[in-house]
């Protein structure tokens, strides 16, 4: 990742993101606090936070994070225990309260986004999407990427 001058996240595992030089930590509801994380890996380090509703963004509303990947957008297969689906009203009022009670941390909206939800979903305010299934699962995964970037 560093010589393609990428940024590498890993997920979940802070210990893992400091023992192999990772840029940072995605960390889910169930793993290492925020604040942990972030005395682990230093002030330069990205740390992002899952939220799958209000409750979640109020509680990190002040955590020591980079990003939210908040989510799921649709119903998606790439996560067991999936949250309940919030759709783009959902994430519209999401966004809305975080823009209404100045909480300015990034968010990144994820599951089961395709080409067809990007728009709403920056519109919505969203600084950005996370895909997977959409591109991973593409019969031609160049061409699907592709199609991602040329909406963003």
């Amino acid at each position: 990742c560093t010589q393609s001058g990428s940024i590498f996240i890993i997920n979940d595992h802070p210990d893992i993101a400091l023992a192999i030089g990772a840029d940072g930590v995605h960390l889910g509801k169930n793993d290492m606090p925020p604040a942990e994380a972030r005395k682990l890996l230093g002030q330069d380090a990205i740390i992002g936070a899952t939220a799958n509703n209000l409750d979640d963004i109020k509680t990190l509303a002040h955590a020591p994070i980079d990003y939210i990947g908040l989510g799921p957008l649709h119903f998606t297969g790439t996560k067991k225990n999936l949250a309940d689906v919030l759709g783009i009203g959902g994430v519209t009022s999401i966004l809305d309260y975080m823009r209404h009670n100045n909480i300015a941390i990034p968010v990144v909206v994820i599951g089961g986004i395709t080409p067809a939800d990007v728009p709403a979903v920056i519109k919505a305010g969203a600084d950005g999407v996370a895909v997977s299934d959409a591109i991973a699962h593409a019969d031609d995964i160049t061409a699907a990427a592709k199609n991602f970037i040329d909406i963003i």
